[in-house]
């Protein structure tokens, strides 16, 4: 019973979690269902962490050699406007970044299967298929390519 409890309070808590999105800049609400290439990159990550700023190039040039509409790269920082303006103003990426506005960063990043609270950490899935591959730490293109090719096997068997 339990279980079922913590079960529904987390579904129910999952839209509350998406409308805390926004687009940087402009604050538009966003939704990481509304994404529709096949292979779904969601990377978390702050200012205030250096690993994730050291991915962030790196990511940026795996997402630009991705074949166009195959491939949704998000990254979600769960910082404030200034800070965000002014880090991605010396690096920035050719992918979207959204804003996470809520309260509880913890409990959204439990959402996408980050358990232990660490940044950066990385979600990649293939639509339809079930399966997730989590990077929790430094994300690379060589460990993207192995997440997505482990993903594309699991996916046809």
């Amino acid at each position: 019973m339990k279980r079922f409890l913590m079960a529904a309070v987390c579904l129910l808590a999952l839209p509350l979690m998406a409308s805390e999105l926004v687009a940087w800049p402009g604050g538009k609400p966003q939704r990481t269902e509304a994404l529709r290439e096949p292979v779904q990159v969601i990377n978390l990550w702050a200012t205030w962490c250096a690993p994730c700023r050291k991915e962030m190039p790196a990511m940026s040039a795996w997402y630009a050699k991705q074949p166009k509409g195959k491939v949704a790269l998000v990254g979600i920082a769960l910082d404030n406007e200034e800070n965000i303006g002014r880090f991605l103003k010396s690096t920035p990426v050719r992918y979207p970044v959204w804003r996470y506005t809520g309260n509880d960063s913890r409990a959204f990043m439990k959402t996408l299967g980050n358990e232990i609270g660490g940044l950066p950490f990385t979600v990649v899935a293939i639509k339809g298929c079930g399966y997730r591959e989590r990077i929790t730490g430094e994300a690379d293109g060589k460990k993207l390519d192995a997440a997505v090719k482990k993903l594309q096997a699991q996916c046809r068997a």
